[in-house]
């Protein structure tokens, strides 16, 4: 219990000299400093300096009588103390790098990412500075991942419209729910992920490989574009197949597979995580 109790204590920023000298003080006080150093195992050679830096921090209290006696700040005030500090530090430190905030927005650099976690870890970040609307291609497994961070943002006002592979039972966003899962997944190989962050941010890659997964992340507006409108356009076919189903599908086959055909590299025989060297 001791050591756990002197461990949190070096957590808020104590030495080890000064939890143990506080922690004596909370166990017995008031004490004199050399009744501290034999409390705690703190050497009297350090004892003096290790307490004077503790009444200078407002972490103990020292009388004014000869000998001087110490006492400690109780431990609610010295947590609600560190919040204080920490909230302040945490404040000033958010105005004064906010002037690093343009050199941030990097527009010009495309970013690899490598692994599932790490794709995943990078989107839930991304999300979080969505302001206006989230654009999301995705597979129900993956989807589920992210539920509770957008519908967070979704609590906000921001608007979220996901292409889904696979139902998804997401009722603070507007969901459309791909006809051709199945399909697709067997003629790329795998599933995807397409995020596009306020027309701003995009992030795109595969992510059924495991710790082989890939994924690009820019802000560059020559890969925003384009990548948003991939699912955009995906969003007008659903629109046009929810009110022309009948007419489309008697010129193209059932979920337009005869398109999927003509222009997919998937239907061919190559799949794109074989062409890209992922599958054998």
């Amino acid at each position: 219990m001791k050591q756990d109790v002197l461990r949190m204590l070096k957590g808020l920023n104590f030495t080890e000299y000064e939890a143990k000298a506080y922690m004596a003080l909370l166990e017995k006080s008031p004490m004199s400093g050399y009744a501290i150093a034999l409390s705690s195992g703190v050497p009297r050679s350090k004892i003096y300096e290790v307490l004077n830096g503790l009444v200078e921090r407002g972490e103990i209290f020292v009388s004014h009588e000869d000998p001087a006696l110490y006492i400690p700040l109780s431990p609610q005030e010295l947590i609600s103390n560190k919040k204080r500090k920490a909230d302040a530090a945490f404040d000033e430190a958010s105005k004064c790098l906010e002037v690093f905030h343009a050199t941030m927005q990097n527009r010009d650099h495309i970013w690899n990412i490598t692994g599932y976690n790490a794709i995943i870890g990078r989107i839930k970040e991304s999300i979080k500075r969505a302001s206006s609307r989230i654009l999301l291609e995705i597979w129900k497994e993956d989807a589920e991942l992210l539920k509770d961070e957008l519908q967070t943002l979704s609590a906000t006002g921001i608007e979220i419209i996901i292409v889904s592979y696979g139902e998804l039972d997401f009722d603070f966003a507007d969901v459309y729910p791909h006809d051709a899962s199945d399909e697709i997944t067997l003629e790329y190989g795998g599933r995807w992920i397409v995020l596009s962050i306020d027309d701003i941010e995009v992030i795109a890659g595969i992510v059924s490989l495991g710790e082989d997964s890939r994924a690009a992340w820019t802000m560059h507006p020559g890969l925003v574009m384009p990548i948003t409108e991939v699912i955009v356009h995906d969003l007008y076919i659903m629109e046009m197949l929810r009110a022309h189903r009948p007419i489309l599908e008697s010129s193209f086959g059932p979920n337009l597979i005869e398109l999927r055909k003509r222009f997919n590299i998937g239907p061919s025989g190559f799949t794109v995580a074989t062409k890209l060297g992922f599958v054998k």
